[in-house]
């Protein structure tokens, strides 16, 4: 059976161990496409989801594990008046392939250029988010692959709201990885073999 396993003494409380300090939320940076760090407010983690194949027999029912699936990731920014967080996601989306009608459509002749991966994902790239401990060291460094936009709410006004304008984005990416674990990591297979960490990241 695959299990984890530490170098802590099984003598000590995991509480006396300065090593056993928990990851904090508000600890992190997220890097994506220029738009200022210190904007971003929130972000979600990588995620996957993993489906299944079910197998009727009799009166009972089997299941099986099927295919990974990462979920979207979304995050939120507060709309920047400078640098203009507006204006640059507008630009990621016309460095994605995207052309307004009437510039696509006009002049010498018609570009039938349009949303693509290879554009769309280097409009964003590289999408890295960063976790620090308390010292400020990066702790998990996680990077999605081959990211682009998926959905973008530009917030809204008000007149009865005095509150700075957030805007949350959702961005799809194939997989994520993860490095920087150091050994803080170890687990063995059902073979007892360490799975490194370059299964897992770079």
């Amino acid at each position: 059976m695959a299990k984890y396993t530490d170098d802590f003494d099984s003598n000590d409380s995991f509480w006396s161990d300065t090593r056993s300090e928990p990851k904090r939320k508000y600890r992190f940076t997220f890097d994506v496409g220029g738009l200022p760090i210190w904007t971003i407010t929130r972000v979600n983690r990588p995620s996957f989801n993993i489906t299944e194949t079910r197998h009727a027999f009799y009166n009972h029912t089997f299941y099986y594990p099927g295919r990974v699936e990462w979920q979207t990731l979304r995050f939120t920014t507060v709309d920047a008046i400078n640098p203009d967080s507006t204006g640059i996601l507008m630009k990621m989306l016309i460095a994605s392939g995207y052309e307004f009608p009437d510039k696509q459509f006009a002049g010498d002749g018609y570009s039938y250029q349009s949303l693509n991966k290879i554009n769309s994902t280097d409009a964003i790239s590289p999408v890295t988010i960063t976790g620090y401990d308390g010292q400020g060291s990066p702790v998990e460094i996680w990077t999605l692959k081959n990211a682009f936009l998926k959905n973008v709410n530009m917030g809204e006004y008000s007149y009865e709201d005095d509150a700075m304008v957030n805007m949350d984005i959702e961005v799809r990416y194939d997989w994520a990885t993860i490095e920087n674990l150091g050994i803080r990591a170890p687990y063995n297979n059902n073979q007892r073999t360490q799975i490194p960490n370059s299964d897992v990241g770079p």
